[in-house]
């Protein structure tokens, strides 16, 4: 049998684990671990070129394998570049959402009034989000990918505008609902306050809930936006946008403390001012719209609503999706609703669950979610190529990114809580068990963002294999075990263990979560591996590099007990220094072929010539490693093609 020499053919990183060369004449194998023979072959049939061979981005048919030589390396540099481009924007937006709880907190304080402002202006968020929330883009993205590679902009903006039309009527229906429930509503956050003023309390949350029902219409536009970006691949003013609404918000905010004063409770502040506060948030969120059209119209995909959902089956399909993943967007608004309702028990509760919660989606969002929202369209053009293969490789690829991402994360903020909600608790929130509360919460908001992550891109992946079970079973555990800890927190005592049992219900919901969509996937990729045990190993060995840095920054800053603006700058230089071993020990066990051992020759073993599988010796082993399915999806080749014509040497 003709073995090819180390220099006949370059080496190809980006080649994963089989590739077969079967010309029904005189298969051949190229054995796992060992450098790719190029053979002849024929893309997949009624597969958009573009779509197998990766030319879309430039790369070259890769014969015999169906995907392009660019295909899966550029893939893995676009996941890379996209996922700091959205970690680097989104940082900057969560940065922003964190310092407007923070101005919040420090100019009306830890007061009942401060809870109904900062529990009602959130609901129209909370009602887009159980109306579609971050399931339209998991279900608009893929559809925009496919629309595109199949039609063109035109057909993406068509089937973009045609599901923009059905979810602004939706989105106008739920917001006439969200008006004629407010009265419920606002009981439902005041049903605590003192006797005295819980009827002024009642008054001024219907005022500001009817101010900030349009932004529902709003918010539904803004993800829209968002959703065409990201289809085609533009990350950054999507990101970007909300640091826009926020600082509106701050505005809003600052304009009001002027005018009428600040740490003001219920029965002190007047209607006129609670109209304000609702008029200048609502136009934050207008603002942050437009900016989300404008970056979609840039993006080649206008966000025009149109007509005809019924008659266009991929906007029927998509729209069909969304509702039937309902559940995936509901629960988590509801379990946030719920939370919010047991935090209002405790005056400035609502301040600092929603710090917390300000943290956990800004860690979530910078790190883990990143690399989610920036996988998501390799995973869907994966299945639109019927690449399983590829779309293993884009997950494990995608779960490396954010175990890389995620757990310097966890581990300073778990070590440094303390001083870092000391240095969160600003104005009114400048309270010791505050304090002790928001350093409790953030400890479990540590470990919560990680984990939260791995659920998200487990739901991510589904729903780019058009799975909608799945995500809606997660959700489901989710709600339940975040309802089940929250309503258990209610019997610990008000003046500590309350506030941290309602982040130990998030941490707990994103756990059960996570695990069922995990699990679930793992039933849907079968037989392809979920983790690569090398880069379990990589990141295990750049953690304990770090931990020495981070206990001697532990001991330096609780030994020198520094004041505020110092305490910032120890936290920051500790940060910036652990993460030196971190990336060293990553450079140093990544070096070379992205993680991958360059072979030192190709070795070729016989085939079946019927199913195009391993034969004789090599066949348990080829189906210990569960290759089956990938292996005779890629068998693709000419048989016209002659023995061993795809050989060189």
């Amino acid at each position: 049998m003709h073995r090819q020499s180390r220099d006949d053919v370059p080496y190809e990183p980006w080649f994963d684990e089989y590739a077969v060369a079967d010309d029904r004449r005189d298969p051949l194998l190229v054995r796992d671990g060992q450098r790719r023979i190029e053979v002849p072959a024929a893309p997949a049939a009624k597969i958009p070129e573009h779509l197998v061979n990766g030319a879309e981005r430039g790369g070259t048919t890769e014969p015999g394998t169906g995907t392009g030589t660019g295909t899966a390396e550029r893939g893995t540099g676009s996941t890379v570049r996209n996922s700091v481009t959205v970690a680097a924007w989104t940082l900057l937006s969560r940065v922003a959402g964190l310092l407007r709880v923070l101005v919040i907190g420090a100019l009306l304080g830890s007061t009942y009034f401060s809870n109904v402002f900062q529990a009602g202006y959130v609901l129209p968020s909370n009602v887009f989000t159980v109306m579609a929330g971050p399931v339209l883009g998991m279900v608009v993205v893929p559809a925009v990918v496919r629309a595109a590679a199949l039609g063109g902009l035109d057909r993406a903006s068509e089937v973009l505008g045609r599901v923009a039309g059905r979810l602004l009527a939706v989105a106008g229906l739920c917001a006439v609902g969200l008006a004629l429930l407010s009265p419920a509503l606002a009981w439902t956050l005041v049903f605590d306050v003192p006797e005295p003023e819980r009827g002024k309390a009642w008054l001024l949350s219907i005022v500001l809930i009817l101010f900030v029902t349009p932004q529902v219409l709003l918010y539904t536009v803004a993800e829209l936006g968002v959703a065409a970006q990201q289809g085609r691949q533009r990350f950054a003013l999507a990101a970007a946008a909300p640091a826009v609404e926020s600082m509106g918000t701050i505005a809003t905010l600052l304009v009001t403390v002027w005018i009428y004063g600040g740490g003001l409770d219920v029965g002190q502040a007047p209607l006129s001012m609670m109209v304000l506060l609702g008029l200048g948030t609502t136009g934050s969120v207008l603002l942050h719209a437009a900016l989300q059209c404008y970056g979609a119209y840039r993006a080649g995909v206008a966000l025009r609503p149109r007509r005809g959902w019924r008659d266009d089956p991929d906007a029927r399909d998509s729209l069909r999706r969304i509702a039937r993943s309902i559940p995936v967007a509901a629960c988590p608004a509801v379990a946030n609703y719920g939370l919010t309702v047991v935090a209002a028990t405790i005056p400035g509760g609502v301040l600092i669950v929603q710090l917390s919660y300000q943290v956990f989606y800004a860690l979530s969002f910078v790190g883990a979610r990143a690399v989610s929202m920036a996988a998501l369209p390799g995973l869907a053009e994966a299945m639109t190529a019927r690449d399983h293969r590829r779309f293993g490789t884009a997950w494990r690829q995608g779960v490396f990114y954010v175990m890389v991402v995620g757990i310097p994360l966890l581990c300073l903020l778990a070590v440094f809580a303390r001083p870092t909600a000391d240095i969160l608790a600003n104005g009114g929130l400048r309270d010791g068990e505050l304090i002790s509360e928001l350093a409790a919460c953030l400890a479990v908001v540590a470990f919560a963002q990680l984990i939260g992550g791995l659920h998200d891109f487990g739901q991510q992946a589904l729903f780019a294999r058009l799975d909608d079970r799945g995500p809606r079973l997660a959700s489901f555990t989710a709600l339940g075990a975040t309802v089940l800890v929250s309503a258990g927190s209610l019997l610990l005592p008000v003046a500590g263990g309350r506030l941290t049992g309602l982040a130990v219900a998030i941490l707990a919901g994103e756990l059960a979560g996570g695990l069922t969509a995990l699990i679930r996937l793992r039933r849907a990729m079968c037989p392809e591996p979920m983790f690569d045990r090398k880069h379990a190993l990589t990141v295990t060995a750049a953690t304990a590099a770090m931990l020495p840095v981070i206990a001697l920054g532990w001991w330096v800053v609780t030994a020198l007990a520094p004041a505020r603006p110092l305490e910032l700058a120890l936290l920051v230089a500790c940060g910036l220094l652990a993460l030196v071993p971190y990336a060293l020990v990553l450079l140093l066990l990544s070096s070379g072929d992205r993680w991958r051992r360059r072979p030192a020759s190709a070795s070729l073993v016989p085939t079946d010539l019927e199913t195009g599988l391993p034969a004789g010796r090599w066949a348990s082993r080829h189906h210990r490693r569960g290759c089956a399915e990938s292996t005779a999806a890629g068998a693709a080749v000419p048989e016209s093609a002659a023995p061993g014509s795809g050989l060189s040497g």
